[in-house]
């Protein structure tokens, strides 16, 4: 899980939110703008969650979502953002050789990629409404736009999963307008990720995978993946990606990085 971190020395007026929804806690740091323009977004980002929330969900019988896991809906009966979701959950499924995937136990579940696209889409409403900086953690995985004041980048601390309330590393968001960093692991939620290969919970030498990339809708796809993979095809797989860094972090206490995660800490 990760935390953002700010510096609040001069920093531009900030609007501060916490909601629950989509059965964990979306954080928001909005930095600048407006202040009655970037209110009136975030309650237009807040209730978009919801309605994401109300449209995806797999624990909701009446969600577009399960309905057309039944056959009771076609896509195109659907929302026109489930069909953008599942284009892209297929795109992940492609890009990862099918360690991502779209089902569980044969069935439709986005569960993988809906949190992560939910906050990169409400981070990008916020962010349009003249926001000079956003953060918003979705259950512990960040997107980030701007900065929260001039000269100083945001900042996000990396749990370390084998030492509760310490930090594996700090990223930082300097030089990068838009930033999502994002952990897949057994540390919160137990042995929760699946390998698509068995349909079973996935047996890995990891206990964390933390993907830093532009935007948080991939950064989430891909630590899900490489948790899926084990280190060494999972650091392997991690190299290849276009503007994608990552720390792994194995049950025997070994921390694996990519090549250019250097330049992303601090």
């Amino acid at each position: 899980m990760a935390e953002s971190v700010a510096e609040f020395a001069e920093a531009p007026a900030a609007v501060r939110h916490a909601e629950e929804v989509m059965g964990t806690v979306f954080s928001f740091d909005v930095r600048g703008g407006e202040p009655g323009v970037v209110r009136a977004a975030l309650e237009e980002a807040i209730s978009g969650l919801h309605r994401v929330n109300a449209v995806f969900s797999t624990y909701r019988e009446d969600s577009q979502v399960s309905r057309l896991a039944r056959g009771e809906l076609t896509l195109a009966e659907c929302d026109p953002e489930v069909a953008e979701v599942l284009d892209l959950g297929a795109e992940a499924e492609r890009v990862s050789d099918g360690w991502f995937s779209l089902r569980y136990e044969g069935r439709l579940d986005p569960t993988g990629i809906v949190k992560g696209w939910a906050a990169e889409h409400a981070a990008r409403r916020l962010r349009a409404a003249g926001a000079t900086g956003v953060s918003v953690n979705g259950g512990g995985d960040v997107q980030m736009f701007g900065t929260p004041e001039p000269h100083r980048p945001w900042r996000v601390g990396i749990a370390d999963p084998l030492r509760p309330g310490g930090l594996a590393a700090v990223v930082s968001a300097a030089g990068a307008d838009e930033l999502a960093v994002a952990t897949s692991g057994t540390a919160e939620r137990g042995a929760h990720i699946v390998d698509p290969r068995t349909g079973r919970s996935a047996v890995t030498d990891l206990v964390a995978v933390t993907v830093v990339a532009p935007t948080l809708t991939w950064a989430d796809c891909w630590a899900t993946a490489a948790f899926a993979m084990g280190s060494r095809e999972g650091l392997r797989w991690l190299e290849s990606l276009p503007e994608v860094e990552a720390l792994l972090i194995t049950a025997g206490d070994e921390v694996r990085c990519t090549g250019g995660l250097a330049s992303r800490l601090g």
